[in-house]
C-alpha cells in the first residue's frame, strides 16, 4: 500500500508484460493526515515522508532523463470521466499534423482500454495497471519510459489515475501538471480539492459543450481557481466539438519551444 493515501497493495506484473506493482505500503485514509499509535506519536509522518522523499530521488532521475532528450512531460490528473484520454486522443490527433512527436504513459486500475485508445492515433504508449493503487509514482514511470520511444525535442503526456486527491502527493518527473476539471462534476471541485489546482501549471475545464445543460457555474469556479493558484493559465474547451483546442494546442507548443 502506498504510505501516504491507503491505496492497495501491489499487484502481479501480468503476463502481458504490463506494470502491476506498487511498491510502498501503509494503511488507507485518504486525507494524507495520520494518527498512530506508535509511542512515539511519528512513525506513520516518518513513514511518509521517507516515502515520499524516496519517490521525488527517483522522479529527479525521470526528469533528467527527459532534459538529455528535450522532452516536455506533461502530467495529466482528474477525476474519473473528466475526459483525460479524449483530450489526449484529440490532441495528439492535432499534434501529429503539426510534425510534434509525442508519447504516452497510461496509468489505470485495471485494463489497457486507454493505451489501446491512444494506440490507434500513432504514438508510442505504454500502460500502467496500478491494482488497487490509487495513483502513479515515479519508479512505475521510471519502468515505464523504458519501454516507450521517448521522442526528442517532443511532448511526454502521462495520464494519471482518476484521483483528485493522490496523484496531487506524487511527482513523477513531469514538467508540468495539468489538473482537468469538467462541467459534469459541477463548479465545486476546486474548491473541494484544492491541492489538485494549487499545485497545477495549467487547468482545463473540459466539456464546455455541455455548458447549457448542466447547472456549471463558470465564473465562480474560474473565481475559485484563480483565487487558489492565480498564475495558472485555465483553458476552456470541448473535445468533442473542438471548441477552445487551439488555445491549449499553442501552450503545449509554446512550452516545448520556451524549455526545448
Amino acid at each position: 500500500m502506498c504510505a501516504t493515501c491507503g491505496c492497495g497493495g501491489p499487484a502481479p506484473t501480468g503476463p502481458d508484460g504490463h506494470e502491476h506493482d506498487h511498491d510502498h505500503a501503509h494503511p488507507h485514509d485518504h486525507d494524507h493526515k495520520h494518527e498512530t499509535k506508535a509511542p512515539s506519536g511519528n512513525t506513520v509522518l516518518q513513514v511518509e515522508q521517507a516515502i515520499l522523499a524516496g519517490n521525488d530521488h527517483i522522479a529527479s532521475h525521470n526528469r533528467a532523463l527527459l532534459n538529455r532528450r528535450h522532452t516536455r512531460a506533461f502530467n495529466l490528473i482528474s477525476s474519473p470521466g473528466a475526459g483525460k484520454t479524449t483530450l489526449l486522443e484529440k490532441t495528439l490527433t492535432a499534434l501529429r499534423e503539426r510534425n510534434v512527436s509525442c508519447a504516452v504513459i497510461e496509468g489505470d486500475q485495471a485494463t489497457d482500454l486507454d493505451a489501446q485508445r491512444i494506440a490507434r492515433t500513432g504514438v508510442s504508449v505504454f500502460q500502467i495497471e496500478t491494482g488497487r493503487s490509487c495513483h502513479l509514482d515515479a519508479q512505475q514511470v521510471q519502468r515505464a519510459l523504458g519501454h516507450i520511444d521517448v521522442p526528442d525535442h517532443g511532448l511526454l503526456f502521462i495520464e494519471n489515475v482518476g484521483n483528485l486527491i493522490c496523484p496531487t502527493e506524487f511527482k513523477l518527473g513531469e514538467h508540468e501538471r495539468v489538473t482537468i476539471v469538467s462541467t459534469a462534476e459541477g463548479h465545486d471541485k476546486p474548491a473541494k480539492y484544492p491541492l489538485a489546482f494549487q499545485t497545477a501549471t495549467a487547468v482545463v475545464i473540459s466539456k464546455i459543450d455541455l455548458l447549457p445543460y448542466l447547472d456549471f457555474d463558470l465564473v465562480e469556479a474560474k473565481r475559485v481557481i484563480h483565487g487558489l493558484n492565480p498564475g495558472a493559465p485555465i483553458f476552456e474547451l470541448s473535445s468533442r466539438t473542438g471548441d477552445g483546442m487551439e488555445a491549449w494546442l499553442s501552450w503545449l507548443q509554446q512550452n516545448m519551444q520556451n524549455h526545448g
